[in-house]
């Protein structure tokens, strides 16, 4: 048997998998569930995150990475080894060739930590390539030309920024402001203005439905329960788009002067070029409502939300597959 090639957006929030040939295969929360004693798995994906926040003393519900690199290497390797036996990517005969994505600006030691995650996971053979590179193929730009793209991704852990030409990153950054540091900023808002405590799940679901960027862009009204900190019980409050718009204005502006930084140090002739072909915005963060008219505000330049903005790293990866010899 021939060994599949698989691409792999190991993501801080979700792990996509395609294969070659199959298209995605797996579109899951990236989270696991395992025995606390035994350390065997127990749950992955999505029911894994069902159980977060909920779990009985021996069982833990984990997100083995954290802002963009792997922060368990043990519950990485389960839960890659999870998703490849789901899948049968590997038997006795057969083991994957693996591309697996890494935020730019990581160190070699995190680099190194994701390469041995996927050979000790079972790979025959593994690539690593920068994550807005492969954003950027994801979203149909043509990154082989002598001109300037710029990609802004912004996932669950990190937002990369990169301008990229003649295939390779001219310039980029790395920050780690994300869609989890926003969930945050909801649930300190919500503690500290309303008293009331709420988790991390609920705090995402305020972000997806009436999250905003941009004053004026939604004003939608959401019911939230949590634990009132005063009186200690379970309680339901409404928030509203201008609140969540103002508690997340300070992680906006991170992202906003990150793009500034990346377009400060960007050759005049690719800045040029950026001007006419604007920024394209790409993984979950770029669905925040009402996000590419802040940029646009900012930044004067155009900016477009990428079709697949959520799977644009997961389809880049099957992009690359059928041309592995321009892989490093």
């Amino acid at each position: 048997m021939f060994s599949k090639e698989v691409g792999i957006d190991l993501g801080t929030a979700n792990i996509l998998m395609y294969v070659k040939g199959e298209g995605i295969v797996i579109d899951e929360p990236s989270v696991v569930a395992i025995d606390a004693e035994t350390k065997k798995c127990l749950a992955a994906g999505s029911e894994a995150k069902e159980m977060l926040g909920r779990t009985p003393g021996k069982m833990m519900a984990i997100r083995p990475l954290k802002d963009g690199v792997i922060a368990d290497f043990e519950v990485t390797e389960i839960m890659l080894n999870y998703f490849f036996k789901k899948l049968e990517l590997k038997g006795m005969f057969r083991r994957p060739i693996i591309l697996i994505c890494c935020p730019s600006n990581i160190t070699s030691v995190e680099r190194n930590a994701i390469r041995d995650a996927a050979y000790r996971s079972g790979a025959k053979k593994v690539y690593i390539e920068e994550e807005p590179k492969v954003a950027a193929v994801g979203a149909g730009l043509d990154i082989g030309r002598p001109s300037g793209c710029m990609v802004l991704d912004i996932g669950g852990g990190t937002t990369d920024v990169a301008v990229i030409s003649l295939g390779e990153i001219i310039t980029s950054t790395s920050l780690k402001v994300a869609g989890d540091a926003m969930d945050r900023e909801i649930i300190k808002f919500c503690k500290e203005e309303k008293k009331l405590l709420i988790g991390d799940r609920t705090a995402e679901e305020v972000k997806k439905k009436i999250g905003t960027a941009w004053k004026g862009s939604a004003q939608d009204v959401m019911e939230v329960s949590g634990r009132d900190l005063v009186s200690g019980l379970p309680i339901s409050i409404e928030l509203n788009s201008a609140e969540i718009q103002g508690c997340l204005s300070e992680r906006l502006a991170e992202i906003v002067h990150a793009c500034r930084t990346v377009l400060e140090n960007t050759p005049p002739e690719l800045a040029a070029d950026i001007v006419t072909r604007g920024i394209v915005l790409t993984g979950g963060g770029a669905l925040l409502k009402g996000l590419d008219e802040l940029l646009r505000d900012e930044l004067h330049i155009p900016v477009f939300v990428a079709d697949n903005a959520l799977r644009c790293v997961a389809e880049g990866t099957g992009i690359l597959l059928e041309n592995l010899h321009l892989v490093d």
